[in-house]
């Protein structure tokens, strides 16, 4: 098969969902060089659970040529290409602009991937995602996106992880509640808390830390996503929304309590064994702490765990 490339665009939790994708390639044709193309920060994930072997940037200057029809193509981005004998595109090409540029200079079977799952279908984003490589005779993979990471524990004692924010105010739990919840936490248990965030939360973490003892928190803020996945791995569970980190905290086999919203869980609920939607007819402002809290609860292991 020689070299395999997938490209991949989107934000975390797109990426997150495509996981199965690089797996089952790497399944399929184990001595192939499986390669990805998208946005460093999140694709080299790839490399710390071993999916893949390089991790190429897509927002190249060089790459943008592409992307325009009838351009001039760059000789040096037109030969990289032209190294793969399989190419497997999630990007958005209505047009099929990229597709044919990239076939003008590259002899590789392209495939063609949707960027996203079809919101009107009831098929979950990772079997939308593997749908094209029954191309290459993959059929039955292993839909549950796996991402291995070394477990770093954020302290001393036994910690939960929550990340109180996502992409959209509308799928957030109303900050008060947050507040609350996380003072039961630490009222009602002996874990401590990595909370858990980037710029999307503003200064929301800042408030929630304000109000928690020093000596059980844990502020992880903005950090490199392979760092983040290996703090994830090292609390016992998770609490969250409908996000990315929360589908990074599935992967690296976090039990999951996500919060969730207006999104259609049939496409887009994190996959795992140990996940919990929590929904409430109303929205999400209709949860009140003490059910979360009771959920939470539940979840918590009586002794603790080696991550799995």
């Amino acid at each position: 098969m020689g070299r395999i490339l997938v490209i991949r665009g989107g934000a975390l939790g797109d990426f997150i969902l495509t996981l199965p994708v690089f797996a089952a390639l790497r399944t399929q044709f184990p001595d192939a060089q499986l390669e990805v193309l998208g946005y460093p920060h999140i694709a080299r994930l790839c490399l710390t659970g071993s999916l893949v072997h390089a991790v190429h940037p897509i927002e190249a200057r060089t790459l943008a040529r592409f992307f325009a029809r009838g351009g001039s193509l760059d000789p040096g981005t037109a030969a990289f290409f032209a190294g793969f004998a399989v190419i497997v595109s999630f990007l958005y090409d209505p047009d099929r602009i990229f597709q044919d540029n990239v076939t003008l200079c590259s002899k590789a079977q392209f495939i063609v991937g949707p960027h996203r799952p079809d919101e009107k279908a009831s098929l979950h984003a990772t079997d939308t995602f593997l749908t094209p490589l029954q191309r290459l005779a993959i059929f039955d993979a292993d839909t549950t996106p796996r991402l291995a990471a070394e477990p770093t524990a954020p302290g001393p004692g036994r910690w939960i992880a929550a990340h109180p924010g996502s992409g959209s105010e509308s799928k957030n739990w109303p900050e008060r509640r947050w507040s609350e919840l996380l003072a039961q936490v630490l009222e009602g248990s002996d874990r401590n808390i990595l909370l858990v965030g980037g710029e999307a939360e503003g200064d929301r973490l800042q408030r929630l830390a304000a109000a928690l003892p020093e000596s059980r928190l844990r502020v992880a803020r903005s950090l490199p996503l392979d760092t983040l996945a290996g703090l994830l791995r090292g609390c016992e569970l998770f609490v969250g929304h409908d996000s990315g980190i929360t589908h990074l905290a599935a992967a690296v086999g976090l039990p999951c309590i996500a919060l969730w919203g207006p999104s259609n869980p049939t496409l887009w609920r994190p996959r795992g064994n140990r996940i919990t939607l929590v929904q409430d007819e109303s929205g999400l402002p209709g949860l009140d702490t003490p059910a979360v809290w009771e959920v939470l609860r539940s979840c918590l292991p009586e002794n603790p765990v080696a991550p799995p």
